[in-house]
């Protein structure tokens, strides 16, 4: 087995710009939801950039804090301490992202499914595998996952898991979401341009303060190159992929990203960028082509012009929607 990393969306601006019509360019890199955060902010000046980026923090923050499934006082915390027991009154924030993910599952035909959350980790991707689990493993490692358990009642806004042991998470769009909502809230403070990139799923809106769009570069981890450069004011941008984590076994590429439907990781593809008008959305597009494959990944995406894709298979070929290059600025 191999395993290798490459870096997939490079954020290409200049850290601070102070122009003559005075306005500033600020960067900082943060740790949140435990990965990396880069956020950057155009702003009338330097003080004022630094409390939009601290806005911006507490925002992510807060998110995390309704969402995240590890610790133990978020609201998805309670919802899985208490699978097949009850179910438990989350806010409408939380219900509509569960709304959403489950909205991905039904379309994929639980291709994307936020129950894999409960998945038994028989596969290791450290090095230390050489072959492919027994036949029962992998059936008994998705016992506990399926979107059709979870089960929301929006009168009274919960969310029960039928089964025993299930768990939801939002590690497929959760990042992508922040960085939408960090966006939005910066937006109606008067941010007039920024970009809030949650370690390659990104969000951007107005300018750079040079009055340039905000340039993006989409890296070809089987050349170490730029496989094509993005500009534009305001889109998002998600990359999923096998680029960072995957097992090689008997030849053939496992990604981490693993199938709720059958327990078997991707393969075919190395990585998946979506562009579209959101993050979730194009997170939940991404994760989903990388689970479908080449062939049916394309033939759902397809059906949703509004969001543009590049996918670049196993053996490092390039493939771009029709009107790629059309969605911007």
């Amino acid at each position: 087995m191999r395993i290798f990393s490459f870096k997939i969306i490079t954020i290409l601006f200049t850290c601070i710009a102070v122009l003559s019509f005075s306005q500033v360019q600020k960067s900082r890199a943060v740790t949140l939801m435990g990965s990396r955060f880069d956020i950057t902010v155009v702003d009338s000046h330097e003080g004022k950039a630094d409390k939009s980026i601290d806005l911006a923090i507490k925002e992510i923050s807060r998110i995390e804090d309704l969402i995240s499934e590890w610790k133990p006082e978020t609201e998805i915390s309670k919802v899985n301490k208490n699978a097949g027991i009850k179910s438990v009154k989350v806010s409408a924030e939380v219900l509509n992202l569960t709304e959403k993910a489950l909205y991905f599952s039904e379309i994929t035909d639980g291709a994307f499914d936020i129950s894999i959350a409960a998945l038994d980790k028989i596969w290791k991707f450290d090095d230390s595998m050489n072959e492919i689990p027994a036949d029962s493993l992998i059936r008994k490692s998705i016992e506990k996952v399926g979107y059709q358990n979870i089960i929301i009642d929006r009168k009274n806004s919960t969310v029960f898991l039928k089964k025993p042991g299930m768990k939801i998470g939002f590690g497929s769009i959760g990042k992508g979401y922040a960085a939408d909502a960090a966006r939005e809230l910066l937006k109606k403070n008067g941010v007039k341009g920024g970009i809030i990139n949650a370690s390659g799923d990104l969000s951007t809106w107005g300018n750079q303060a040079d009055g340039s769009l905000w340039t993006i570069g989409i890296n070809n981890p089987f050349k170490e190159n730029i496989a094509e450069v993005l500009q534009f004011k305001e889109y998002s941008v998600t990359t999923s992929g096998s680029y960072e984590k995957f097992a090689e076994i008997n030849g053939i590429r496992y990604s981490h990203i693993i199938n709720p439907k059958t327990g078997m990781p991707s393969t075919g593809l190395t990585s998946v960028t979506v562009i579209g008008k959101d993050a979730t959305s194009a997170n939940g597009f991404s994760t989903s082509v990388m689970v479908l494959g080449k062939k049916k990944g394309i033939k759902l995406i397809n059906n949703f012009p509004e969001f543009q894709y590049l996918l670049i298979t196993d053996k490092g070929k390039i493939i771009k929607s029709k009107n790629f290059k059309n969605i911007y600025p």
